[in-house]
């Protein structure tokens, strides 16, 4: 099967004919479901054993599936960042696997996702021919039927999920930009779907990023011209451009180069820097542009002021309202971060972190001269926020709520760096997770914070309770147990908490304990079941700390958790790679509120205390 392919366009495709897509960037894929399952390329490969994971979900709600079968999608196989990115060079490793021991353990660290857009058969009934807002129709009812998620969601467990369809285009290139995405694929809503066409009923509109840069050379073999910008004082290579010139533009620009080279070899004509030019690009991709683009020449430049601290400051749009002042200023010294730096990790880390910031009341802190001056706490929305900033009265006090990418973005350009939440959404009164804060009296006595992590992991595991652990970006950990919404008291949470922390006590009264005052806890870890409780708040999940250390309160994995733990092994330059690289840790934990029985554990306690 070939597929039907978009015409690229460089002009918004506006009009009410048109509905709108998010483009997502990995590898078209078309999934056939009927007795067997078959997930093949674009151009007829099988997808089946380097992504293995996918024909395992399909398999493991075979019965959910069977009354839509034959059903074929087309889709879009990916590496999910956020609702609206994909992170193409993460599928390319993946694609490049042939271990299968390799491509197992990557499969279950960080799955990929199947996301279709459109619906080509259901119960063997071929949909083609069928116009696109027929289709769209029976795709989102299809997903509905199923009770799988209606939109792309990497929080969620179904690897297979649909892309959203909207009517605005406004609304969802504000969100692609938000997100860095890829861009848009416009549809017109009367178009069929046809086999190996390139149509104009079909329009994608890139969400290009623009540098300017200079050109080195030009190659002899296929016409390309190498661009770079100066790092440091010295030509540092960013790529080659081809497409985007008028045939008068590239002949000139070839002429130019011809009549004055700086030396030729077989391959190359080689060109001093003197030639500014601006590229529109997707992003970089191993040093160099993916989907470079000639835009405009740039006589108004010299090659001085093409530089790659400029380059790497374009390499993310912002969305609209969204500016990041001083983007050079210092917000830690060692290891050193900007504030451009810190804004692009917030963007990149958020699909992770939002869900827990989300319809809470917030009190952040602020380093308005970088973490090495004066910080203060701030719970009430300014005045001069802007008018997407969303908050909520309590207690007399207005609180900030950061709901959305927006929202984190304009507090990270505030230099808000610690994020602390209250254990309940906004209106509840009851907690929706217990949190142990497992206190060591320093850093060196950090193993004390591990040794009671497994112990009460220990205990948990045998009253059959699925628990998280993350660093506290500081000097201990935090053991969260998410519990369904609405159901316990702070009063009932109590009973366990108290329960768990004399239980430490009981075990080893040396190494733990649940003294209030710092003087009498000796050298002995404080278990603060206390701070469990309406009102109090904790560190916020992939948080940042203000310490010069640039700690992050960082999500583990259980088997993390041993004698070789730091929670220096967490800082803030390394997070998200680490997070693209083994998944975050925190991935099933909304999942895993509808699971426990934690009622239960509540009603022995209960018993007990009887």
């Amino acid at each position: 099967m070939k597929p039907m392919l978009p015409t690229l366009t460089f002009e918004k495709p506006l009009g009410d004919e048109w509905r709108y897509e998010t483009k997502f960037d990995g590898f078209r894929a078309f999934l056939e479901y009927g007795s067997e399952i078959s997930l093949t390329s674009r151009n007829g490969k099988p997808f089946t054993e380097i992504f293995p994971e996918i024909i395992q979900f399909l398999r493991a709600h075979h019965t959910t599936f069977k009354p839509f079968l034959p059903l074929i999608l087309d889709c879009e196989l990916v590496l999910l960042e956020n609702e609206y990115k994909a992170d193409f060079s993460g599928l390319q490793v993946r694609g490049r696997m042939r271990s299968a021991v390799k491509i197992k353990e990557k499969a279950n660290a960080n799955p990929c996702r199947l996301i279709a857009f459109d619906l080509l058969a259901l119960k063997g009934k071929d949909c083609s021919k069928m116009p696109y807002d027929t289709r769209r129709a029976k795709l989102k009812n299809l997903f509905e039927s199923l009770g799988l998620p209606p939109s792309p969601d990497p929080n969620h467990p179904a690897l297979l999920q649909p892309v959203q369809s909207s009517i605005h285009f406004n609304e969802v290139w504000e969100e692609v930009v938000s997100h860095d995405g890829e861009g848009i694929v416009a549809k017109k809503s009367s178009s069929l779907w046809e086999e190996g066409k390139r149509t104009d009923g079909w329009l994608k509109y890139k969400n290009w990023k623009y540098v300017p840069c200079f050109i080195t050379a030009y190659e002899k073999t296929n016409g390309y011209f190498h661009v770079s910008v100066y790092r440091d004082q010295i030509v540092h290579p960013i790529g080659q451009v081809l497409f985007g010139f008028q045939p008068a533009e590239k002949q000139a620009l070839f002429d130019t180069i011809k009549k004055n080279p700086a030396s030729e070899d077989d391959r190359f004509l080689y060109a001093l820097p003197g030639i500014c030019l601006e590229l529109k690009y997707l992003e970089v991709y191993e040093g160099q542009l993916r989907e470079p683009h000639f835009h405009k020449f740039r006589f108004d430049l010299k090659p001085e002021d093409c530089t790659y601290s400029l380059f790497v400051l374009q390499q993310k749009n912002l969305p609209p309202g969204i500016e990041v002042t001083h983007p050079d200023k210092p917000l830690w010294e060692n290891p050193y971060i900007t504030k451009l730096d810190y804004t692009y990790f917030l963007r990149e880390i958020s699909p992770h972190m939002l869900p827990f910031l989300k319809n809470r009341l917030l009190t952040v802190i602020r380093y308005p001269h970088g973490t090495s001056g004066e910080a203060f706490y701030q719970k009430n929305r300014p005045d001069y926020a802007p008018d997407f900033i969303r908050s909520e009265k309590s207690e007399g006090i207005d609180y900030l709520v950061c709901d959305d990418l927006k929202t984190l973005l304009w507090l990270g350009n505030q230099i808000a760096i610690e994020f602390h939440i209250p254990f309940q959404t906004i209106g509840n009164e009851e907690p929706d997770e217990i949190v142990f804060d497992l206190d060591p009296p320093s850093r060196e006595h950090f193993h004390l914070a591990v040794k009671a992590a497994l112990l009460i992991k220990e205990v948990l595991d045998m009253l059959g309770l699925e628990s998280f652990i993350k660093t506290s970006g500081n000097k201990g950990l935090q053991i969260y147990i998410p519990l369904p919404s609405r159901q316990f008291s702070y009063e009932e949470t109590r009973l366990f908490t108290s329960f768990i922390a004399d239980y430490l006590v009981s075990k080893d009264p040396d190494s733990f304990t649940v003294e209030r005052l710092k003087k009498n806890r000796g050298s002995r870890l404080y278990v603060d079941y206390v701070q469990h409780a309406a009102g109090k708040t904790i560190i916020c999940p992939y948080s940042p700390r203000g310490s010069e250390r640039a700690n992050v309160a960082a999500p583990l994995f259980w088997e993390e958790v041993n004698e070789s733990l730091s929670s220096d092994h967490f800082k803030l330059p390394d997070i998200v790679s680490r997070t693209k690289s083994k998944g975050c840790p925190f991935q099933s934990y909304f999942e895993a509120k509808s699971r426990q029985d934690f009622g239960s554990v509540l009603g022995f306690l209960k018993r007990r205390l009887c």
